[in-house]
């Protein structure tokens, strides 16, 4: 199937996230002018509105920036289980952090999970939370073994955990580990009560706000636009998924990978649970209430940013095994996320260096942002205000491991070289007289490389495709309609406006002449 081409007719035309088309959210201003607060959040997901509302509860004054909307990020388009079953990952946490860390690892993400559970019941939260047992298994004969490492491994760890052989759903599979007593919940709902709730105790919330940079003297001041108004606090916060203040180059430990989700009405009945395997093709599955019905939201095909070929091949091959699994009634939704993944596999929450301690990052939740973002809340809250964590070590960005880190860490820096090579010297074919009207490609256009997009009515938009991040071509998301870049994760619209960083700037626009 060529990119341009739209979804087949099972699928929506357009991407929207279940959770943003059916919870509408106040609108907020933006910010015009210099102001102060004790401290400074960037970026409004669920790490960012966490932390400020753990931060209101203590007394503090908090300004939250936001470069888009509130919530429409990564946490706006979540798979949304709150589980501390992390895929197979304890037996590598075990051998490269220790038993304690490894153990503080399941116990931090755990206790999050708890503490949510626990707001969810005492404040009467309307947000679907229903209890779930978590599922990780394994389809293949060849990867049995490491299954049976990862039990061995809860064992040592003292985590729950229970062989399963069968699944209890109908899907391709050898084995699986089930972690009783996890969650699924409307993630937009929950933190709705949260983010209104730290309205009310004085947090300002500004939205299409861009933060440029962030300057240190005696205060800190947290820098907007070109020339804009600034923030002066005390301490500054940055949940902005990929850090868009870096002097700590988390460009460089951090890379971006896209999965993508189709909610289904189901014609088979699902018995509960919520699922993911841990080896080709990966698979998630967990059950959803869309209009009073029960559907089943399936998500998967994991791949690097700018690196996923034909992206609506990725919806086609979920669809595929949707109809295959539990039959297909119709698919309300698709959607697809941005995650971004440590070169351990552990976020990075805690100071953004070890010369700049007043500013915290809140970074690479590994798609299990509903826990790790809930957590960086706690240890961040309690960084600020002077209390000790038993978790924050585990999390503390200084760490290095020398295994994986060194190995990864070149791996990835090696691949982000190669994309930055084969995007300069890449041949281009098409020139703009052969898009269709709905279609972007690469072009030549004067003798140059360059982005071109065509609206359904025929409207041309042009842009340089060189990311103003660190220079990489950026490719077309047939899926998403978007220019993304596959160094680093920066995601640009059709008309080259920024939607995800850690690019702060747009695509340059060029004159759209046929």
């Amino acid at each position: 199937m060529s990119d341009h081409q739209q979804p087949p007719s099972g699928l929506p035309s357009i991407p929207e996230s279940l959770w943003r088309a059916t919870n509408p959210f106040n609108e907020y201003p933006k910010l015009t002018e210099d102001t102060t607060a004790d401290v400074a959040i960037i970026g409004a997901g669920i790490a960012g509105i966490t932390t400020a509302y753990l931060l209101a509860q203590k007394g503090m004054r908090v300004v939250v920036l936001e470069a888009g909307k509130v919530l429409d990020g990564t946490t706006g388009h979540t798979t949304a289980k709150v589980s501390a079953q992390h895929g197979v990952i304890f037996d590598e946490l075990l051998h490269h952090f220790g038993e304690e860390q490894a153990r503080m690892y399941y116990e931090g993400n755990a206790t999050a999970a708890k503490w949510m559970r626990d707001l969810v019941k005492e404040k009467q939260i309307d947000c679907q939370w229903a209890e779930e047992d978590a599922y990780v298994y394994i389809q293949s004969e060849e990867n049995l073994k490491k299954l049976e490492i990862e039990l061995t491994a809860y064992g040592k760890l003292n985590i729950p955990g229970q062989w399963v052989d069968p699944l209890p759903i109908p899907v391709p599979s050898r084995a699986g580990i089930k972690m009783p007593g996890q969650a699924r919940f409307d993630p937009l709902r929950y933190l709705h009560y949260l983010l209104e709730s730290a309205v009310k105790q004085g947090v300002r919330i500004y939205e299409h706000t861009t933060v440029t940079d962030v300057e240190e003297d005696a205060s800190l001041h947290v820098r907007t636009y070109e020339n804009g108004p600034s923030v002066t606090a005390e301490h500054v916060v940055v949940a902005s998924h990929f850090p868009v203040y870096d002097p700590g180059f988390y460009f460089s430990r951090l890379h971006a990978e896209r999965s993508y989700a189709v909610v289904v009405e189901p014609q088979k009945p699902f018995t509960g649970g919520m699922y993911i395997s841990d080896d080709e093709p990966y698979r998630s599955l967990r059950a959803v209430i869309h209009k009073g019905k029960e559907h089943i939201l399936f998500g998967g095909e994991n791949h690097k940013t700018g690196q996923g070929i034909c992206t609506v091949g990725h919806y086609e091959n979920l669809e595929r095994y949707a109809a295959e699994t539990f039959g297909i009634r119709n698919i309300p939704f698709r959607w697809s996320a941005q995650d971004l993944i440590s070169i351990d596999k552990v976020p990075y929450i805690g100071p953004i260096t070890g010369r700049h301690e007043r500013v915290y990052v809140a970074t690479g939740f590994a798609k299990w942002g509903m826990t790790t973002g809930t957590m960086a809340g706690h240890i961040l809250t309690d960084r600020i205000t002077g209390r000790d964590n038993a978790y924050a070590a585990v999390f503390d960005p200084a760490r290095f491991k020398v295994d994986p880190g060194v190995k990864n860490f070149l791996v990835e820096n090696v691949n982000v070289a190669a994309e930055l090579i084969s995007g300069k010297v890449g041949i281009i074919h098409k020139n703009t007289g052969e898009l269709g009207n709905d279609e972007g490609a690469v072009v030549r256009h004067d003798g140059k490389r360059a982005g071109a997009y065509k609206d359904p009515t025929g409207k041309l938009f042009l842009v340089d495709t060189t990311c103003t991040h660190l220079g990489c071509e950026v490719e077309w998301n047939a899926g998403e309609r978007s220019w993304d870049c596959p160094c680093h994760g920066s995601r640009f619209d059709y008309a080259g406006k920024v939607i995800e960083g850690p690019a702060v700037k747009d695509l340059k626009m060029l004159e759209a002449q046929e």
